[in-house]
């Protein structure tokens, strides 16, 4: 006969939901670093390199679907009455990407968290114009026309990360002179301080040293780009290594006076000063000028003997930013800050080290040739340092028909070019085919 099955009792440890807990932490970080480490080496081949960039869509895709449904899962635990409403415009957007989906009725309802009878009025009155419009393209803004607001919300749904001074400056290079605080009427938002903040060092002690002209002073710094979104670990020492494949170093140089990147280097590991002399010297050959000043944090590979006796056989001077002092080298964190927000972190950074060049490439050529800078008063760093025309200050285009031809407008002052209420129409370019870098054209539209 068959010998009777004996049940196996384990010792539980105590306090066992709180080490199921920690350790499905831990198991899905370690899981993740496995997947970082085994994208990077598929990255040799182009078939294995395909097929690793698939599996991180796949798994982009799948991360997000979840964000979604935590959302989805709090606003479904309130009643229908007690859910915030949808604005005309963003009614308009869900009736735009249901043509796009071919959603019915239902699947509308169910995605947004409405009833069927919504979607169905929504549909019945799109024909309707006016203030009384439930659906509609855009409001009445002021004294411009609605499609002026429609291409300013356009602009910031398409590239939310735009904050309304920059919108103003970029349509400025265009043609069209909108006031900042018109942009941000036209968004119907509040937008933070942080979105349009420049950052201004404080007064710094000892000796300061001014920027007189492009290639006098130039500030150098060092960053990590993470190739999965952070560091974070649920273990000691809470990060992940910071080096290739969880990060790349990269290394960049702006000029100080036209807020131009002269160049940038991406390494596997953090550089060692060598390789950080050897990256500004190949930035001063190939930009053809060498500054007078040379700014820099008092990190380990700047501040060495190495690299001041270096910068002294070159006849550069270097300087230091204050320990502890926040703005000592604002300028070129803010451009840091504005890389990571702008670009970095909007893309699945690439583990080919030809690839993450090709990216930086773009966005510092984005940067210098087409996104006005505040400081610059809308000009681009390129304009700035070549001395070239600004964009912003040729004739302008004005949509309002009974605009007074000789009436200031928003700032800088130019006057019209052709005639008054021309209809326009907004052509937004990508750079090198990447969403997060627009350039801005108008076209009248016939």
């Amino acid at each position: 006969m068959p010998a009777k099955a004996t049940s196996i009792t384990l010792p539980l440890p105590k306090a066992w939901r709180r080490v199921t807990r920690v350790g499905v932490l831990h198991a899905i970080s370690v899981a993740s670093m496995a997947m970082t480490s085994a994208w990077s080496k598929a990255s040799r081949s182009t078939r294995q390199q395909a097929l690793a960039e698939a599996d991180r869509l796949r798994r982009e895709v799948a991360l997000l679907t979840a964000e979604l449904e935590l959302k989805d899962a709090r606003w479904a635990r309130l009643t229908a009455r007690r859910r915030p409403f949808y604005g005309p415009i963003q009614r308009m957007r869900i009736l735009e990407l249901r043509a796009a989906r071919g959603w019915s009725n239902k699947q509308v309802a169910d995605r947004f968290m409405v009833t069927e009878e919504t979607i169905a009025s929504w549909m019945r009155r799109l024909d309707e114009d006016g203030e009384a419009g439930l659906v509609r393209l855009a409001e009445p803004v002021n004294r411009f026309q609605d499609f002026v607001a429609y291409l300013v919300r356009y602009l910031k749904q398409t590239c939310p990360h735009l904050g309304k001074e920059r919108i103003a400056k970029m349509l400025a290079r265009a043609g069209l002179h909108l006031g900042t605080t018109t942009v941000g009427r036209m968004l119907k938002r509040d937008l933070t301080e942080g979105d349009i903040a420049i950052e201004e060092p404080e007064p710094a002690t000892g000796r300061v040293v001014t920027a007189m002209r492009p290639n006098h002073v130039w500030h150098v710094d060092l960053t990590t780009v993470p190739t999965n979104a952070g560091f974070w670990l649920p273990w000691a020492p809470y990060s992940q290594f910071q080096r290739w494949p969880f990060c790349w170093w990269v290394a960049i140089v702006v000029d100080h006076a036209s807020r131009l990147v002269v160049g940038f280097a991406v390494f596997k590991r953090r550089p060692t000063s060598f390789e950080v002399y050897s990256f500004i010297g190949t930035a001063i050959h190939r930009s053809g000028a060498k500054p007078r000043y040379m700014i820099s944090d008092k990190r380990m590979e700047f501040d060495c003997q190495a690299y001041r006796d270096w910068c002294r056989r070159r006849g550069i001077r270097p300087r230091y930013g204050a320990v502890g002092k926040h703005g000592s080298i604002a300028l070129i964190e803010r451009f840091i800050r504005s890389m990571k927000s702008e670009y970095t972190r909007r893309i699945i950074v690439p583990f080919s080290l030809n690839q993450m060049r090709g990216e930086l490439t773009c966005y510092t050529t984005w940067y210098n040739e087409h996104r006005p800078h505040t400081a610059l008063l809308g000009r681009t760093p390129m304009e700035a340092y070549r001395g070239l025309p600004a964009a912003n200050e040729a004739s302008r285009i004005e949509p309002r028909s009974r605009w007074p031809r000789g009436s200031r407008c928003a700032s800088p002052v130019v006057p019209v070019h052709g005639n008054r209420g021309e209809r326009i129409a907004l052509v937004l370019n990508r750079f090198e085919n990447r969403t997060h870098l627009p350039v801005v054209e108008f076209r009248r539209a016939s």
